[in-house]
């Protein structure tokens, strides 16, 4: 090899490295958890955020390999299964070797093996089953946050029923607990209300990791008020469709999101768990939302991502609320084997 070959491929080289700038966050936006979550790594790290569902998120890593500027990678609020894992790690490895640098931050149930597998390619693993993701990202970068930022935390902490736990119940005795449950529940009806509107889900984003409370982001509590309505008016649509079985309460939703029905659901059914599921007409596939009473042992999580997979979805969560993806022709199989598994 000549010396000028030599010098090209040195400075091309160069050229590579110092190319790559951008930092990305990849997080769930179906919650205050996940929106939170991208708004603290934005403060503290500034980049865009890319929102996503729990089925377009391997759509978004594939699109994120290709990415010849990105430099620093966040992964946020987004659990796995055992039908997507195994490519999640093979993603993460060809970042690795491109060498970008990728945190990964999460709170869902994991396959030990698969953590392993991230931490031998040098994955930053961040993951506590006891804390919601936010509460992690702040924990973990506090020093780049500001003071408000322990606010946002706390929001995340108490719509994702975490508010309990050691460091979530800490952040909340800093605040006025009213104020800070009348906040998260604006946020959330704005999250859960604006799913078809990408562009306002970007810019809660913005909005909070400008250090904004949500009563300060304009239009929250009228949009808000909307919601309550709504939600009102599904109490009597549960009442009239609820159907149960042994050990569940289960209803298939046609006009508003399996989320916010599936509590009602779990309330109105009288029993430890409740389903609810509506289709996804595009995706040929319902979303399901399954919670459990407080009452119950069983960890939800697990059994739901070992049953979808199984089914050909996929899907996963906490011991108490979790979420799948299910084929259309399986849904009924899905909702009979579930109450079987909760004997």
């Amino acid at each position: 090899m000549t010396s000028k070959t030599a010098k090209a491929k040195t400075a091309k080289a160069k050229t590579t490295k110092t190319s790559r700038t951008r930092t990305i966050c990849i997080s769930h936006k179906e919650d205050c958890d996940g929106i939170s979550s991208a708004a603290l790594v934005r403060q503290a790290f500034g980049g865009d955020s890319i929102l996503v569902d729990y089925p377009g998120q391997m759509d978004a890593l594939r699109q994120i390999i290709r990415d010849e500027k990105l430099k620093s990678l966040y992964i946020c609020d987004l659990g796995l299964s055992k039908k997507t894992q195994d490519e999640f790690v093979e993603l993460l490895t060809t970042l690795r070797k491109n060498k970008v640098s990728v945190t990964y931050i999460d709170h869902h149930d994991i396959d030990p093996t698969v953590i392993k597998s991230l931490e031998k390619i040098k994955v930053k693993v961040i993951h506590d089953i006891n804390e919601c993701a936010s509460v992690q990202v702040y924990s973990a970068f506090k020093s780049k946050l500001s003071d408000h930022a322990s606010f946002i935390a706390t929001c995340a902490a108490i719509t994702d029923y975490m508010e309990d736990r050691p460091i979530g119940a800490k952040l909340l005795q800093i605040y006025d607990r009213q104020f800070a449950l009348i906040s998260a529940t604006t946020l959330t009806y704005n999250i859960v209300g604006h799913q078809k509107d990408p562009d306002y889900l970007l810019y809660l984003v913005e909005e909070l990791a400008d250090s904004k409370f949500p009563h300060e982001i304009p239009n929250t509590f009228e949009f808000a008020q909307i919601q309550v309505e709504k939600l009102s008016q599904m109490i009597a649509k549960v009442k009239a469709g609820l159907k149960t079985m042994k050990n569940l309460g289960y209803m298939e939703i046609l006009d508003a999101g399996a989320g916010g029905a599936v509590n009602f659901v779990l309330g109105l059914s009288g029993k430890e768990v409740g389903v609810a599921y509506k289709e996804r007409i595009d995706h040929g596939i319902y979303a399901v939302s399954v919670r459990g009473s407080k009452s119950l042992k069983t960890h939800l999580g697990k059994i739901v991502n070992i049953l979808a997979t199984d089914l050909g979805g996929s899907g996963g969560g906490h011991d108490k609320a979790c979420g799948a993806v299910i084929p259309k022709d399986k849904i009924n199989t899905f909702v009979k084997e579930l109450n079987k598994k909760l004997n």
